[in-house]
């Protein structure tokens, strides 16, 4: 009777709460399918008891905003494999030793690439006690020296490491790595520039797992590069920027290596078909060849590569690219998945067309600022290759407007297209929206198109994620409602300069919740009201930019205060924001960027409070006036932080070094009113190490 009343009482409760019918193992699969959004894990924690318990085992990455927190939340995950710290500019040696205690088993990978202040003592305690550690990103150590290297080397089962920037890491210290860490897979030394032909040759002596290896920018000649031939499983080559590498160089090659896929020689001025072919010679699986900013593709270039099968994609960016050469390309045996001829003098309708009747299965295309070319190479791209699905021809001048109607009819596969700058109407606009698989499309400064073509988007590409409109000025509320009403799945939607839209479009696009990224900057009619919808709606949101709109004032600032917990940049020069708005904004928990110049609302105690409450925040742009006026604690404040600041036309800036992982284009343009700079070296004292190149050639 007793049993029988505790199965009722049982059944009862989970009739009363399904959640308790739940396994471990059903809720491990339920969070799985969680969003990245931190915020949606919390609240399944915070639904019982047990979920919260069962959250906190369950995660395995941690990215953690703020450093004084860590200590404490370490605890709580003990299943962490990833640690991304990227938000916290000062890692002291403490804290590894925390961490390396706590993850002692767990941790594989950890990014330290936008951290300072820590040294080999730290790095020698994550190495020696975690013996799961299979990757380390320490890009932009500027302050690393050869001790921290020779800390890296205790991590026998390491397999990526990224060492870019790390200037003061020399052959030495390389040569400890090269010793200690043969399980390596991946090394990227891009910009060390006091690694030279010994650390280079040391790895590739020692490290015989080596997959891919970043050279960039080195000071290395042909020394180095028999042992890295003779690699027998080396699959990417990056010799970008490397002065010393030349024709000359490559011809002293005997034999290639045959496991090569990518080879990245851009930006090699001195090698031209000849250098290639010595390089790429033997080199029967070559699946990418990157020449970008490099010498002139020529027949003799074209004919060198002709007999690679495996060939699927070449990046030709900056180079003078001859007709001849293209006919040539043309010839191929391969067949061709991706061609990039971005800012390519010399290309024509003649070679392009020649290059696309020929390679029909091309699937991503980029003929950027290729102003030589017509409607002539639209049709024949169109009609050989319907399978595209990435075209980006900005600033194609030359295109005629009845060119896009083409492409809308003939490539309906289409999920990116950029066409910024060209003179694309309406009709073309009705044409691409029968592309219903479009995720990316840009149509800045398309000063031909009206609401009438972009309410056709917004009726027939469900699947938008990424809208540009900057300064296409005709568009209107119409436009941006039909755009909010039909592409649910919209995360980044670029309004600047459409001067005409006001905050019927930003309500209309509130209904957009998976929006992260919003630039409205110089729409003069938008206010506080639209910017409310926005963060009411959005709670997604990371990135905003509402410079030179004027009407948005404190009012804007609350809703976001409230509603957008991951912001994390906000452009508001120009605005009428007060003291009273930016304090709001200082309780976001993930802030780290903002820019505040001609604020005319703004105290320097008010921004100082602000400064001081936030303290996410990695930079701060500001007018060099306020600096006089800022109290020498908050800046000590500022710098014991891991900030730098400096004066750079008339602007003042806090911010960390720079990150930047191998793969990173070296020749993208800046982002607009972006302050970059390098941060002063710090000698930190070395551990013992070998006395030279040659003890670590027989260890």
């Amino acid at each position: 009777m007793k049993d029988h009343k505790t199965m009722q009482n049982q059944q009862q409760q989970a009739l009363s709460n399904p959640f308790e019918t739940l396994t471990e193992e059903i809720i491990f699969l339920i969070l799985d399918h969680l969003n990245d959004d931190p915020l949606d894990k919390k609240s399944f924690s915070l639904v019982r008891k047990s979920f919260h318990s069962i959250e906190s085992r369950h995660r395995k990455t941690l990215k953690p905003l703020r450093t004084e927190l860590l200590l404490r939340t370490l605890n709580r995950y003990p299943s962490i494999t990833h640690l991304d710290l990227t938000r916290c500019p000062r890692v002291e040696d403490n804290l590894l030793v925390s961490i390396s205690t706590v993850y002692r088993s767990t941790l594989g990978s950890i990014d330290l690439s936008r951290s300072r202040f820590f040294t080999n003592v730290g790095l020698s305690s994550l190495a020696a006690n975690c013996s799961a550690l299979i990757e380390i990103d320490l890009s932009n150590g500027t302050e690393l020296s050869d001790s921290a290297a020779a800390a890296i080397a205790e991590a026998k089962n390491l397999e990526r490491l990224w060492l870019a920037r790390c200037k003061l890491i020399s052959d030495i210290g390389i040569g400890c790595i090269a010793v200690g860490c043969k399980k390596l897979r991946l090394i990227c030394l891009k910009w060390c520039l006091r690694v030279s032909d010994l650390g280079v040759g040391l790895i590739a002596i020692k490290c015989k797992e080596i997959r891919c290896l970043d050279l960039s920018y080195l000071p290395i000649t042909e020394k180095c590069l028999p042992p890295i031939m003779q690699l027998q499983y080396l699959q990417e080559l990056v010799l970008m920027g490397c002065p010393g590498i030349d024709d000359e160089v490559l011809a002293t090659l005997k034999q290639s290596c045959k496991s090569l896929e990518v080879i990245n020689i851009s930006n090699c001025q001195n090698v031209s078909h000849v250098g290639l072919s010595s390089l790429t010679n033997g080199a029967g699986s070559l699946r990418q060849l990157i020449i970008a900013y490099g010498s002139a593709v020529t027949v003799d270039l074209a004919k060198g590569l002709q007999n690679f099968s495996a060939l699927q994609s070449i990046k030709l960016d900056g180079c003078l690219v001859t007709c001849a050469g293209m006919k040539a390309m043309a010839n191929w045996c391969a067949s061709l998945k991706e061609l990039r001829l971005c800012k390519c003098s010399g290309v024509t309708d003649e070679g392009l067309s020649s290059i696309v009747q020929k390679h029909r299965e091309l699937h991503k295309l980029d003929i950027t600022c290729c102003r030589k070319i017509t409607r002539v190479s639209i049709d024949s791209i169109t009609n050989s290759c319907s399978s595209l699905t990435s075209l980006r021809m900005e600033s194609c001048t030359m295109v005629s407007k009845d060119a896009f109607v083409l492409i809308g009819q003939r490539c309906q596969l289409l999920e990116e297209l950029d066409v910024t700058d060209n003179e694309i109407d309406d009709e073309g606009l009705k044409s691409l929206s029968r592309s219903s698989k479009l995720s990316t499309l840009k149509l800045g400064i398309c000063l031909n198109i009206t609401d009438d073509g972009l309410s056709h988007v917004g009726m027939c590409c469900p699947k938008l994620r990424e809208l540009d409109l900057y300064r296409s000025m005709r568009i209107t509320d119409v436009g941006m409602t039909a755009i909010g009403h039909g592409c649910p799945a919209l995360e980044m939607i670029n309004m600047a300069y459409c001067d005409k839209v006001t905050d019927i479009s930003l309500i209309s696009v509130s209904k957009c919740s998976k929006l992260k990224a919003v630039e409205i900057r110089g729409c003069p009619c938008v206010s506080s009201e639209g910017l409310s919808a926005i963060a009411v709606g959005c709670r997604q949101l990371t990135v905003l930019d509402i410079k030179k709109c004027f009407h948005i004032n404190d009012a804007g600032m609350l809703p976001l205060n409230q509603y957008s917990q991951n912001l994390k940049q906000i452009n508001l020069s120009y605005c009428s924001v007060t003291d009273v708005g930016l304090l709001a904004l200082a309780s976001i928990s993930s802030l780290q960027n903002m820019t505040i110049l001609h604020v005319a609302g703004l105290t320097p105690n008010g921004l100082a409070a602000a400064m001081l409450a936030c303290g996410t925040l990695t930079k701060v742009k500001l007018h060099t006036s306020f600096k006089a006026s800022l109290p020498q604690s908050l800046l000590d404040h500022m710098e014991a932080r891991g900030f730098k600041n400096m004066l750079v036309e008339r602007v003042w800036a806090w911010a960390p070094q720079l990150t930047g992982r191998s793969g990173s284009n070296p020749h993208s343009s800046p982002s607009r009113g972006r302050v970059t700079f390098g941060l002063p070296d710090m000698v930190i004292a070395s551990r013992p190490l070998p006395s030279s190149l040659k003890d670590l050639h027989t260890m």
